[in-house]
Formats: C-alpha cells, structure tokens, sequence
C-alpha cells in the first residue's frame, strides 16, 4: 500500500531532497504546466511528434512569445511533462497523460477550477474546521448549498470530477442494489439525480425516495422528470446537519453514494442512526464510496488522499476521504453489521452492504 512503498526510508539524503522540493514548487509546476496545456503547447508539441519543435519554430506563428513558451516549457521540462534534445522541445509520456488522459485533465481542472484560490486559507481551515476556503466561489457555509450557483468555470469542473468518479459505478453496481428485491429504496445524498434514474430504470416495480438539499432536489427533480420517471419518486428536502430532522421510514434498502464523505464522523454516525430508524425489518444500507485504504493502485489512493484538503477547506471544514474501518466502526454504532465488501468498482469504488445487527 501507499504507506510502505513511499517510506523515506527508502529515499536516499538526496533523492529526498529533491521530493521536498518537488513539494515546495508544485503549485509553480502545476500553473505551468496547466498553462501549456490549455494553450495549446503540449498539442502543438504532440503534432510534431518525435522530431519536436524548438521555441523559435513554436513561437513563429505568433501564438505565444518565445518568453512565455521559455518559462512555461522549462518549467514542463523540470515536471518531466516535456524532454529537450538538441534545443527542440519533446512531449515526453507524462505530457501525452497531461494532453489525452481524462481523469488527469478532470482532476487539473477540479484542483485549478475550484479549490486553487481557496487551498490558501487550508491552515485556518483545519485549524477551525470550517472551509474558509469557499469565500473563493461563494458566500455559503458549506459547498453544497451553493454547487447550482458555483461560478463558470467551477460549476462545470465540480461537476466533471464528481460525475467522472461516480458514473463509471452506476452501470456495474444495479444488480447489488436490486439483489434482495427491494420495493423501497431511499437515496440519501441525491445530487443530480442520476441515480435515482438508473434505479428507477432497472426496476420498473420499484419506488424511490430522494434525500437532499432543496437546492440539488430541484435539480434531481429536472433529471427525473425529463426521463418519465418522476411518478414513482418522492422528494423528501431535507438538512443532514440537522440532527434532529428525521428521514421517511418504511425502506427496504437505504442507498449512499459518494455521501458520507461530505460530513464529519459525528454527524456521519447520526446520519446512520435515521438511516436505521428508517429501515424495514430486513432492510439493508449499501454505501458506495471512494476509501483510500482499499484501492488496488497507489495512484488511486494518492488521488483519493489528496482530494480530502478539498473537503477542509471548500466543502464542509471538517470532512475527508474515509477509510473502510472508519464507515464499519460507525456503522457499528449505529446498530449495523457489516455482510460484504466489493472493491474494484469503476475507477475507485467499494461498495460495502450493511443489514441490521
């Protein structure tokens, strides 16, 4: 796992030097590279393949100056985004990534688009668990009450990184959903909806009850309606942090999805607690989620561990990116067991199936 293969142990006094400085200037390396990306040099260096392009032949037709391709290809050529040989710049493998890879190029815009500006203010975040960093986008208390209202480009980037990791799920995950047959269904967390339309979609018998926001209720409702599906939904608007505000009973199965994440273990703990109250004797909690310590590849859990200073200082001020023993011990206080465990699910995904204790 990623905690044993990147022991500084392992790190020569010099190798380790130059991680550290890796550290100190990535977010120099990141504008850089993301500038020549967005500009157009790393295609333009692409389209000239193996043979490249020297700063003089790129800077001819006038697009760039040779200052701006110097200090951003120097920078891509420090990031090994780029190789130089004989004063012609080359796209080297990282920058082919950089150029075509969509979960790279969704994850840059995410990071540039909606948590650079407020990633400033992550030491006061952490240190009051509140997302100072959101006045950046917005004035609200947490990222959920504005994600309809997010300015151009943030809104498009936040929904491009949430629907990218979620999507490639929902088409592997319905037979788990529907595998104890349930009538009643309750999607807690139900964003724009499109769960709740695959679910309505597999099960034609099926019903479906909407939790969330009024904000992002309206916009599931649009999703629902625009797909046919709407008579056999229920929106139910409802504030998670309020602790005392209760969930519609009498469900068969309760469904999570990229949810829990976006609250603090306390309120992660009564969350479950309604959610239990709210089941049928029989009933069932399937939480699908990204949780950094049951991904295959260290590439995942980098991503994964990294996105949590977004929930600190854009979404909530006190949430993050679980461990699978941290949804089990919560789950366990509020009087759930756990059944079974299914890793590998899209891109990073688990999905853990809860039933009564």
């Amino acid at each position: 796992m990623l905690t044993k293969r990147f022991s500084p142990a392992r790190q020569t006094a010099f190798a380790a030097r130059y991680e550290a400085q890796k550290i100190a200037f990535g977010p120099v390396t990141f504008q850089c590279v993301r500038y020549a990306w967005k500009r157009g040099m790393l295609q333009a260096l692409a389209e000239a393949g193996e043979r490249g392009r020297s700063v003089t032949e790129l800077s001819a037709d006038g697009r760039w100056s040779e200052y701006a391709l110097k200090v951003a290809l120097e920078s891509c050529l420090a990031a090994g985004v780029v190789s130089l040989v004989e004063e012609r710049y080359v796209l080297d493998k990282a920058g082919y990534c950089v150029l075509s890879d969509s979960i790279t190029q969704v994850n840059m815009d995410f990071v540039h688009d909606v948590c650079y500006q407020g990633l400033y203010d992550l030491d006061r975040s952490l240190d009051e668990q509140r997302p100072l960093g959101l006045g950046a986008l917005g004035e609200w208390p947490t990222i959920y009450q504005g994600l309809v209202e997010l300015p151009e480009p943030a809104r498009s980037s936040w929904f491009a990184f949430d629907h990218h990791y979620s999507d490639t799920s929902f088409p592997t995950i319905l037979p788990d959903v529907f595998a104890t047959a349930p009538r009643r269904i309750m999607d807690i967390g139900a964003n724009t909806g499109k769960f709740s339309r695959a679910a309505l979609g597999h099960g034609t018998d099926v019903e479906l009850h909407l939790v969330d926001l009024p904000q992002q209720l309206a916009v599931a409702e649009r999703t629902l309606r625009d797909a046919g599906l709407l008579e056999r939904a229920q929106l139910h608007p409802v504030d998670l942090l309020d602790l005392a505000a209760p969930l519609p009973g009498g469900m068969d199965l309760v469904w999570m999805s990229q949810f829990l994440s976006c609250f603090s273990e306390p309120v992660i703990e009564s969350i479950l607690t309604r959610a239990v109250a709210a089941l049928n004797p029989g009933g069932q909690v399937l939480i699908l989620d990204t949780l950094w310590d049951r991904q295959q590849y260290d590439i995942a859990a980098f991503c994964l561990i990294n996105t949590s200073p977004y929930f600190s200082a854009m979404a909530s001020g006190n949430s993050k990116v679980y461990r699978a023993a941290d949804y089990v011990r919560l789950c366990e206080a509020a009087g759930l067991k756990l059944l079974t465990v299914r890793d590998g699910i899209g891109y990073c995904h688990s999905l853990l199936r809860f039933a009564l204790a």
